[in-house]
């Protein structure tokens, strides 16, 4: 870790400065304000405080060690537990130094702070790097992500690019040296993000693409697939979710990894009682095919053949209870066949609310056992695999 972190330390020093974020817009200094409000609790002694953070104008060097002594007195002066985020930070810049952007986004994860960008607000270049850092928590098994953007909010995404006078004055105007000072230096860039997007679990895919794009071609994050990728959360959604029938196989092609796409002609609609029979079934090929044998598997069969949904229930439920990949019931079922991974044949079982979006589960039925899904949705809001990949939630104004 010593190692790692004095590596990263002499990656920051031999970039600063001569990497940058290309912006159009006029530079305004950059600010950040704090406003904390109190609003009663369960106990009337201990108030619930809400901070929140607001940084607008250029990310420039400096606004970290200014922020991280904000978040340090924050931290000191907390009460209670630590499943919530610390704060909220609104973000509302044109972009500014790309180091000082990644160091701002380590130190909001490393505090547990929220990021927001409202509706109206812009967030660019930098300050969407810094917007990648916003986390709830840090509780087990991982950091939870935070990353909210109102619909009409706007994050944009390009690469960087290098600055040629800073270059040209190490250099001495030698051409040559220019060159492989300028490549070693989008090299390193290109590293310093890919590790902390790998770090902030982000899709690699994500920065690959946009580091391999001109600095004035922009991602924003609008499509179903872009807040996906960054993990993020749309608010005040106006997209209406599709038939329940579109909605399963929106969400099994999300499951699958878009390995294979399925369509609805691929889809059969399932009662509870035929589901939760159709998997035990599922599972009892399984442990024929590895010719395992006992009264466990004896009476699961049996149950099976019973046709007695009572019967059926205890089991399924016994088997979820004893960790085995059935999904919970959510009220309707649906199962999909034709997905190809390799020269592997699965199938999709997904089980959805029809009143709650972000309630449903899924399991990915293989040749040889009942397994998770290949991918999960963002903890704070699953209704997002409900979506198509190229739906537009966040359409430009």
């Amino acid at each position: 870790m010593r190692e790692s972190r004095r590596g990263g330390r002499w990656l920051f020093s031999c970039l600063a400065g001569i990497l940058f974020w290309h912006v159009a817009t006029a530079a305004n200094a950059g600010s950040i304000s704090l406003d904390t409000k109190s609003i009663p609790g369960l106990n009337p002694k201990t108030p619930i405080t809400i901070h929140t953070l607001r940084l607008t104008g250029r990310i420039e060097v400096g606004d970290a060690d200014r922020l991280r002594a904000m978040l340090t007195r924050l931290r000191a002066a907390r009460v209670g537990g630590t499943d919530q985020p610390l704060a909220t930070i609104e973000l509302s810049s044109s972009g500014g130094d790309l180091l000082e952007a990644i160091k701002v986004g380590y130190l909001l994860r490393e505090f547990d702070v929220a990021t927001l960008v409202h509706r109206g607000d812009t967030c660019l270049s930098a300050c969407a790097i810094a917007f990648l850092g916003g986390t709830s928590s840090h509780l087990p098994p991982q950091p939870v992500a935070s990353r909210t953007i109102e619909v009409g909010g706007r994050v944009g995404f390009h690469n960087f690019s290098t600055d040629a006078s800073t270059i040209r004055r190490e250099t001495r105007d030698d051409t040559e040296a220019g060159i492989a000072r300028s490549f070693g230096l989008a090299r390193a860039g290109a590293s310093a993000l890919l590790r902390y997007a790998a770090d902030m679990g982000i899709e690699p895919g994500f920065v690959a693409r946009m580091i391999t794009l001109p600095p004035d071609v922009w991602q924003f994050v609008d499509s179903n697939e872009q807040f996906l990728d960054v993990r993020a959360c749309p608010v005040g959604l106006e997209a209406p979710l599709d038939r329940p029938e579109q909605q399963a196989v929106n969400i099994c092609n999300h499951s699958t990894g878009w390995f294979s796409s399925a369509t609805p002609a691929q889809l059969r609609a399932m009662s509870a009682p035929q589901a939760k029979r159709h998997l035990l079934e599922h599972v009892q090929r399984n442990i024929e095919a590895f010719n395992v044998k006992g009264p466990l598997v004896a009476q699961l069969a049996a149950v099976i053949a019973s046709r007695d949904d009572r019967l059926i229930d205890g089991v399924y439920a016994d088997l979820r209870a004893a960790g085995l990949a059935l999904p919970e019931p959510h009220g309707r079922d649906f199962h999909i066949d034709g997905y190809v991974v390799g020269n592997y044949q699965l199938a999709c079982h997904v089980s959805l609310s029809l009143g709650n979006p972000d309630r449903f589960d899924v399991v990915i039925i293989g040749p040889s056992a009942l397994q998770r899904a290949f991918r999960a949705p963002p903890r704070a809001c699953p209704r997002l695999f409900r979506y198509g990949r190229e739906e537009m939630l966040n359409p430009r104004r």
